[in-house]
């Protein structure tokens, strides 16, 4: 029998593909604001399901209490489960929790403030008329990072890889393609929303792992460089392959040995280079999705080699190291 707490991880990742299955429609006139209630319905369960995790799985931990007046007009001293207009318990909401879980820091502040972006858009949905298109372009990189940090947060809390799952949103380009503008005018509402989340993006701290926003930008350029490697992005032999040039496998794999050393030592108190180190970073060197291994003459397959890496290998590490109190 499965725990609440497992019960709720499964109704959160359910609501999280739903949301990401009905934004990838091909042509669905409510895309944005249903992918924003959908995923934020999927954060509360998911945040719900933690704390039944931290709390032995007691359901009465996430219940609001309250104390009600007696018949004489004074406060109880008995705090009673505070109860919805049906009758039903009332449970505390997304925000309250995750600020308690903040204060223990077990979710980060820029998932947070990703979040907050989406609840705009769910709370705001009825007065936007997206007239310019550039709010659809913002909710795309609002959705790109909430997925990112969703995924992340599953891993670290649950120990759950989500690689079953086409965890993506379908580039606005595939979907359909829009005329040139030469101007776009943005209703009061769309303003108010841009700098909202602008002022959220410029709150992120620069050694981060999570995002409120990511770019996404894609590009099909045809090419017959000798220098262009042949990579696969999934574990899914099946997935289609894409061609990278150097150039983008230097945004994939940013960091070389020194620069992984540097965030190692930055991220936690207990690093040292030792044996221990190296005992956890061997079986990670396989792993295209952590490390790229380049020839420094690429057209010579027995010249030297380095190694690069990319910032998702940070989450291995974090399962044998303590972070730093910030």
């Amino acid at each position: 029998m499965k725990s609440r707490s497992k019960e709720l991880l499964d109704q959160s990742i359910a609501a999280m593909v739903s949301a990401i299955e009905i934004y990838n429609k091909p042509d669905f006139k409510y895309r944005e604001e249903t992918f924003a209630i959908l995923a934020i319905n999927a954060w509360e369960l998911l945040v719900k399901s933690k704390w039944l995790q931290n709390n032995n799985n007691k359901i009465s931990s996430i219940y609001v209490y309250e104390y009600k007046k007696t018949k004489r007009g004074k406060l109880s001293k008995k705090a009673t489960i505070k109860l919805t207009r049906s009758g039903n318990s009332f449970t505390h909401n997304l925000e309250y929790l995750i600020k308690k879980l903040i204060e223990k820091s077990e979710f980060p502040n820029t998932a947070w403030n990703n979040i907050k972006a989406l609840i705009e858009i769910r709370d705001s949905a009825i007065h936007f008329l997206n007239k310019s298109g550039l709010f659809a372009i913002r909710l795309q990189e609002i959705g790109a990072a909430t997925l990112k940090n969703y995924v992340q947060i599953i891993k670290e809390w649950f120990d759950k890889d989500l690689m079953e799952y086409n965890f993506y949103l379908m580039p606005l380009s595939f979907m359909k393609t829009p005329d040139q503008i030469e101007a776009i005018t943005l209703n009061k509402e769309e303003e108010n929303y841009i700098y909202y989340v602008n002022k959220l993006e410029n709150d992120k701290k620069e050694k981060d792992d999570f995002d409120v926003t990511i770019n996404i930008d894609v590009k099909f350029i045809r090419s017959k460089a000798k220098d262009a490697l042949n990579v696969q992005l999934s574990n899914n032999p099946n997935a289609p392959e894409v061609r990278m040039t150097e150039e983008n496998i230097k945004d994939k794999y940013p960091w070389d040995y020194k620069e992984l050393l540097i965030k190692l030592k930055n991220r936690y108190s207990n690093f040292k280079q030792n044996k221990t180190f190296h005992t956890i970073k061997k079986p990670l060197i396989g792993d295209k999705q952590y490390v790229h291994v380049r020839l420094l003459d690429p057209s010579n397959p027995k010249s030297m080699k380095k190694k690069f890496y990319n910032p998702n290998i940070i989450k291995e590490f974090d399962k044998h190291y303590i972070k730093k109190l910030k």
